[in-house]
């Protein structure tokens, strides 16, 4: 009985007492052990802990500090900006192209705006809207765009400023970010937060990590959804995230409705949309009354707002490199290339060689150019770039975003065809056609293997069963279907430049005195030799 008074007595006078014990060895002892020493020695131990007195609370100092910035943020400050509307100023019409993004967009703007009407009528504003896209395409404007509609604040951040070393710090700055939405909203009507790189905290949950090197971001992304669980339709505030990631990378969590459950693609502009892209940049700059905007378009296939903006940038420092007042159409064909292939550099090779390089580059010009149903040349030269020898350089005529099989093997006739001129002109070739071969053989694999393009008969993705119950016999089969196609395609392409021979000795003989032709060079050639040339296709 007397130890359970005992124990009772400590549970609840703990805290007394471990006040008193501290003081008693804090204070007391230290008082009792200087005072049975010696006077010079006593004097020497409380000057010395006067001294060192101001070092020991500017180090408590740092440490208590320590331990509030890790449990209010972290090491660094949280880097999200609050944008007024009336900052941003960005409206859609500002928003150049993403015709069908912005339709979309527009819904949640009016969501926004009419939060009264859809609350009287029982429904809820969005809490999450994901923009999905390639870089450079108009997410972050996108999103700034629906703030200054609305006219609501902005709150930017990056998804990799939630990560830190130590746990805890970004759930601590997730629930800091959605506070201080909430107050905005209460003072605004509303508020968007903006959080660029979702995939950084909402990549797919590690549930079982062996080394923890998942669990700071499994409770950031963990806080994120409890934070946009706890978004009432009161609150108005609306998320919007946008990464470059495919779908499937991001946690399910994140995407069931409730959450991020409007999905926005933010694509790769169509001609049209190019057009005006190139007229709005090419408005900053003083360029030629010879250049086409419709043709630089249709030149750009599959290029972001940002490209562009980048190729209109380089051409004009290109242009002021050669003390020119304004931009020709030589510019920008140079400021593409440098921009897909890298700055051209001459090389000190040996006359032979130079002209292999001229055959070699023909030989792919004249397949590419006879023979390929979507692809345009715009340039060959036989100058270095990022490591090969020459260049024949060719976009699509137009948007295509599923190849058929014409369009696949005439890609492998192109990569075959400087191996091909080397071969009629020399009799031997040289490893320049590693690259060729090696995309060759890829397409010629995929057509047999996966896509069902083969002729024995063979449908289906191949490669989805495990190398180890596949059959050996079909597995052979397969290959050999797909050197079939390489060595026929070789053998048209053969045919056609033996055809054509004088056409490709005439190209070698421009590449050598020039090194480099334009497509407007490229087709003169032809057309002196009654192939009329390929018109670039209208959008």
């Amino acid at each position: 009985m007397l130890w359970f008074k005992i124990k009772h007595f400590f549970q609840r006078h703990w805290l007394v007492l471990a006040i008193v014990a501290v003081t008693v060895i804090a204070v007391i002892f230290p008082i009792w052990y200087l005072a049975g020493v010696e006077e010079n020695t006593r004097r020497y131990i409380i000057s010395m802990n006067v001294a060192s007195m101001p070092w020991m609370v500017l180090n408590t100092v740092i440490f208590v500090g320590f331990l509030y910035l890790m449990q209010s943020g972290g090491l660094s400050a949280l880097k999200k900006t609050r944008i007024d509307a009336a900052v941003v100023n960005i409206k859609f019409s500002d928003v150049i192209g993403l015709g069908e993004a912005k339709r979309e967009a527009w819904e949640v703007v009016q969501l926004i705006k009419d939060r009264t009407r859809v609350k009287a009528i029982g429904g809820k504003i969005l809490k999450g809207v994901l923009l999905v896209g390639p870089p450079g395409c108009g997410k972050t404007l996108l999103a700034k765009a629906v703030a200054t509609e609305a006219g609501v604040p902005f709150i930017s951040i990056s998804g990799s400023e939630f990560v830190e070393v130590f746990v805890g710090v970004g759930a601590s700055r997730v629930r800091k970010l959605f506070k201080q939405a909430k107050e905005y909203a209460q003072a605004h009507g509303s508020c968007i937060i903006f959080i660029d790189e979702i995939e950084v905290i909402g990549r797919k949950r590690v549930l079982y990590d062996a080394f923890g090197g998942g669990s700071e971001t499994n409770s950031t992304q963990n806080q994120l959804l409890v934070e946009m669980d706890g978004l009432e339709s009161e609150s108005n505030v609306v998320v919007f995230a946008a990464t470059n990631a495919l779908e499937d990378i991001l946690d399910d969590a994140l995407l069931r409705p409730g959450r991020f459950d409007r999905k926005i693609f933010v694509g790769r502009p169509n001609l049209e949309e190019r057009e005006a892209l190139f007229g709005y940049y090419l408005g900053k700059v003083k360029y030629s009354p010879e250049i086409e905007v419709p043709r630089l378009a249709r030149k750009a296939v599959h290029k972001t707002p940002a490209e562009i903006e980048n190729i209109v940038k380089e051409s004009a420092l290109i242009a002021a490199r050669s003390s020119r007042d304004m931009i020709t159409y030589k510019d920008f064909s140079e400021a593409i290339e440098r921009v897909e292939l890298g700055v051209a550099h001459r090389l000190s090779l040996n006359p032979r060689e130079k002209e292999m390089t001229a055959f070699h580059e023909a030989g792919h010009l004249l397949a590419l150019y006879l023979t390929h149903p979507t692809n345009d040349v715009f340039k060959v030269s036989i100058l270095n770039r990022g490591g090969a020898l020459g260049v024949v350089h060719s976009v699509p005529s137009e948007e295509i975003y599923a190849s058929d099989s014409n369009t696949l093997l005439a890609h492998i006739r192109t990569a075959l065809g400087g191996y091909a001129a080397e071969k009629i002109k020399y009799g031997v070739t040289t490893e320049g056609v590693r690259s060729d071969f090696a995309k060759a053989t890829s397409l010629a694999h995929d057509m047999v293997w996966r896509l069902g393009m083969g002729k024995a008969g063979y449908i289906g993705d191949f490669t989805v069963i495990p190398e180890h119950e596949r059959s050996g016999d079909i597995s052979n089969a397969l290959n050999r279907e797909a050197q079939d196609i390489i060595k026929e395609q070789y053998a048209l392409v053969d045919a056609l430049l033996k055809e054509n021979w004088p056409v490709v000795e005439r190209f070698v003989q421009e590449l050598l005195a020039r090194e480099e032709l334009d497509y407007d060079e490229i087709a003169l050639v032809f057309n002196e030799y009654g192939k009329p040339p390929r018109p670039l296709k209208k959008g």
